[in-house]
């Protein structure tokens, strides 16, 4: 087995952070091109919004299963054989215009991806411990949001200039260019295997999902990447049919709400040490206030740029409420990091494939009203979550109280 050598511990660290954004840069490099796939591939936009949700959905699957898989086996030979496939499978996608196989691509897709995020999130918990551990899980969201941010900005523009199957040759080469970077300088950080025991694991994992802070930080965490998502499947059409812009345009304005999902993730890791429910709290109800807000305004001055106004504070406070509870969960179960950073990622990942879909499956990609009643739902929905969630903290504190009394 091929250690990770001392020598190249610091670039092997910058791959690592360069591989966390890979699900964003997956999901919406592709977007601006989202009505010119429907039109090329004569097939309605839901069947286009269908390969993302596909995307995600099997994401989410190989993450529930992938971290004890990375436990036993180890992080790197996984990682860099995933980086491969998806090479692989994005070229393929390129080739062969059959909407059928591409929904096919996808899933492989997310699995692949699934391996190689849930491995390079263990790789720092297996290199790093205590302060400078808890600063590099909380540079996650503001790391990973650089997908979101560059993605559909280069994507832009390779739709205007080579046509949608220039994102998948732009994944295809990015994958095999880190796949031969990791084969030269990375290699294995877990020290001790763990077995792979089914029994033992399946323990762990009810363990972890019977954690009640847990489960519902997982649930916060999909519903506030939700928000973004629900933008993704709809914003491209809204900007290039509704408000009658070029696919640039719509790239253009993915990378300013990629920005805010950063500046969000960063607010968050500024205000760590803040007292954690009320600054979730404080955080929701200005999300809700926006969004009543974006609602109102929609009659009088429905545009690009009030769209993008409202959208780019929502997305700032959903950063805020992800980049919280990302670190919180991964956290939480240091000795088993591959099984809880797949949980928190695949769990998550299941609750925005669900939801998005449903959401703009009920409230098609047509203009910036219905975008504003996805938001709507998503935030109530949080704010119940976060009420059952100090509820649950509450009667922690009293148990604990009354233990030691």
């Amino acid at each position: 087995m091929k250690k990770l050598q001392k020598k190249h511990s610091g670039i092997a660290t910058l791959l690592a952070f360069g591989l966390i954004p890979l699900s964003g840069f997956t999901t919406d490099v592709y977007l601006p091109s989202f009505p010119n796939m429907a039109e090329a591939l004569h097939i309605s936009s839901i069947q286009v919004q269908l390969t993302l949700s596909i995307y995600l959905i099997s994401y989410g699957i190989s993450q529930l299963f992938i971290g004890s898989i990375l436990d036993s086996f180890g992080r790197y030979k996984i990682g860099l054989i995933c980086l491969l496939i998806l090479a692989a499978s994005s070229l393929v996608i390129a080739l062969v215009h059959d909407i059928f196989v591409i929904y096919l691509m996808r899933i492989i897709h997310g699995l692949a991806v699934g391996a190689i995020v849930v491995a390079k999130r263990a790789y720092f918990v297996d290199s790093f411990t205590g302060e400078k551990l808890k600063n590099c899980l909380s540079l996650f969201s503001i790391i990973w949001s650089t997908g979101p941010i560059v993605a559909p900005f280069v994507g832009g523009y390779l739709q205007s200039v080579f046509g949608w199957e220039s994102n998948f040759y732009f994944l295809a080469c990015f994958a095999l260019a880190f796949a031969i970077l990791e084969f030269i300088f990375s290699g294995e950080t877990l020290k001790n295997l763990t077995s792979f025991n089914l029994r033992k694991i399946a323990v762990i994992y009810l363990s972890m999902v019977k954690t009640t802070s847990f489960t519902l930080g997982i649930v916060m965490l999909g519903l506030a990447y939700c928000m973004v998502m629900v933008y993704n499947m709809t914003g491209s059409f809204i900007i290039e049919h509704h408000l009658n812009y070029s696919p640039v345009v719509a790239g253009y304005s993915s990378l300013i709400l990629g920005f805010a999902w950063m500046i969000g993730g960063f607010i968050g890791k500024a205000t760590i040490e803040r007292p954690f429910i009320k600054k979730i709290i404080f955080n929701l109800t200005l999300q809700f206030f926006f969004v009543i807000a974006m609602m109102i305004s929609i009659d009088s001055m429905a545009d690009l740029y009030t769209l993008i106004f409202f959208a780019f504070i929502i997305h700032i406070c959903a950063g805020f409420t992800f980049n919280n509870y990302f670190a919180y969960c991964l956290g939480l179960f240091p000795k088993n990091a591959g099984i809880a950073g797949g949980l928190t990622g695949g769990m998550s990942y299941m609750v925005i494939s669900l939801l998005s879909y449903g959401i703009v499956n009920n409230f098609p990609a047509k203009d910036e009203r219905n975008l504003s009643y996805g938001y709507l739902i998503l935030i109530i929905i949080s704010i119940i979550v976060m009420l059952i969630l100090y509820k649950n903290n509450q009667k922690v504190i009293r148990s604990k109280r009354q233990a030691l009394a």
